[in-house]
């Protein structure tokens, strides 16, 4: 037993009580997510909580224990830090894992899109219920893995996008669902962002790491660089290594409803075009269109195939015939959705806020969506909580649990790889069962641009791009769908 850490005698206990059924919480205990009324409190551990963690604490410590912090950057998040007296402070999560994996039964991860995999992954094979923030994953293999893994460990599970539990996504897709827009076969989304910058350049030089910050623990499982402040904190969104641009950032709140209402799986065909596409940054803006299959037809209104289009960095969708003139075609909230339908136009903003019809009618359908209160406010992180309360048997499931919010995320990272690999010039043909592209031949290179090295000499533009060394395309886009981790580091196995 000494050579076995208490992470893994944990994972391999939680693994064994997958198997029960409802059992009281003097036999479980409070570290396998069982306890014993809605009255109890959870003790919840954190990871990353220094931007949107922080957001999410507060909205959990209202009515919950926190007892343990992680974060790889001490300065970022020290007033969290100093809020917590109490709490155990960690720098490495592996670590908070195995040393006081007994005390909690929940775990935030609110870290850098490339580490939600692993950190949630390993949080779920201890049964402990999560909750991730948005994008629940950075690549198409991880949302398949963690999705798996949330049936397999019967753990509850939210992503952080919190428009899932407005009513303004319950109306789009009540409204849908009664026919009050007939049946949609397009789809136009749009977000102001990035407000972080994008088409950059990797930077060529490096920066001596404060003592505040891991950069080692930062990086995980991603390839290693030399620390640069262009990276952290915050920047990295645009970095790809780390974040997945604007789409990943804005598109699991803005797609949201269209996946949601309209009942979306996986698309059959996807294709992207972009500004500049850099090796290393993402672009400036994107436009990627997605094609879905038919689905089953709804009581009230079919279900026929689908094409939903994706707009960022200032490209906008064109206005609607009927758009009334001198209104802002995106709202305040930077995000836009308009769903085109044979009998009419439905439009909402960012979180599927503010559904309006074009027509002006205001529909009177059946209300058939679970409501939760104040979703925008806490609600959404409250709803977890009331769900890791439940036995698995009763539990009524979050808004965004990994059932729903996987698929949605599957649609976002997707849409990164339309973008990063539009340079094959051809529209990429999807088999979503067993996650690959059917039209990628196996003797296809792609070269991309590493170095954009534009000047301006005597008055004349200089154009000069340096691009990568071919790479074959199969292989390229197999780790963009399933990533190969950097040494010392490790994914839980795939469920079967």
């Amino acid at each position: 037993m000494k050579n076995v850490s208490r992470r893994n005698f944990l994972r391999t206990s939680a693994t064994a009580l997958a198997g029960f059924t409802i059992a009281p919480a003097s036999i479980f205990g409070k570290s396998h997510g069982f306890v014993a009324a809605p009255s109890d409190k959870l003790n919840i551990a954190a990871v990353g909580i220094g931007g949107m963690g922080n957001s999410n604490l507060r909205n959990m410590e209202k009515t919950e224990n926190i007892v343990a912090l992680c974060d790889v950057d001490w300065k970022y998040s020290k007033d969290v830090m100093a809020r917590f007296p109490n709490a155990k402070k960690y720098w490495d999560y592996r670590k908070m894992f195995d040393e006081v994996g007994n005390s909690f039964d929940a775990v935030l991860c609110a870290t850098a899109d490339h580490t939600h995999a692993i950190i949630t992954s390993d949080a779920m094979t201890l049964g402990k219920h999560v909750y991730t923030q948005k994008p629940m994953t950075h690549s198409v293999y991880e949302t398949r893995l963690l999705t798996k893994l949330a049936n397999k460990y019967k753990v509850a599970t939210q992503m952080g996008n919190q428009g899932s539990s407005s009513e303004g996504t319950d109306l789009v897709c009540e409204w849908i669902w009664n026919g009050e827009i007939g049946e949609v076969t397009k789809v136009e989304c749009a977000t102001n962002r990035p407000i972080w910058p994008q088409g950059l350049n990797a930077p060529e030089n490096a920066m001596r790491v404060p003592k505040t910050l891991n950069w080692d623990l930062f990086t995980g499982p991603a390839k290693m660089r030399p620390f640069n402040e262009v990276y952290h904190p915050w920047n990295w969104r645009g970095w790809w290594d780390y974040g997945t641009g604007a789409l990943g950032d804005m598109a699991c709140h803005i797609m949201q409803p269209v996946v949601a209402a309209l009942k979306l799986g996986y698309p059959t065909k996807i294709q992207g075009s972009s500004t500049l596409l850099l090796a290393d940054c993402a672009p400036n803006a994107q436009r990627v269109k997605f094609t879905f299959p038919a689905r089953d037809n709804m009581p009230k209104v079919a279900m026929p195939e689908v094409e939903v289009y994706w707009y960022d960095g200032g490209i906008m969708p064109d206005r609607p015939e009927g758009f009334p003139e001198g209104k802002e075609l995106m709202p305040g909230n930077g995000g836009l959705c308009i769903f085109h339908g044979t009998k009419d136009t439905l439009i909402c903003s960012c979180y599927g806020q503010e559904p309006w019809l074009l027509s002006g009618r205001v529909p009177n359908a059946p209300k058939v969506c679970r409501r939760v209160e104040n979703a925008m406010s806490g609600g959404h992180e409250q709803d977890w909580i009331r769900a890791c309360k439940e036995s698995p048997e009763n539990r009524v499931e979050t808004k965004s649990n990994f059932n729903i919010s996987g698929p949605l995320n599957e649609v976002v990272v997707m849409g990164v790889l339309a973008v990063r690999l539009q340079t094959l010039n051809k529209e990429l043909t999807w088999d979503g069962e067993h996650m690959e592209f059917t039209n990628i031949n196996p003797n296809e290179e792609i070269r991309i641009v590493k170095k954009d090295d534009f000047k301006v000499v005597d008055g004349d533009p200089k154009f000069n791009k340096i691009y990568t060394d071919p790479v074959n395309a199969q292989e390229f886009a197999r780790e963009l769908i399933k990533h190969n981790y950097r040494e010392g580091w490790k994914l839980v196995d795939m469920p079967s």
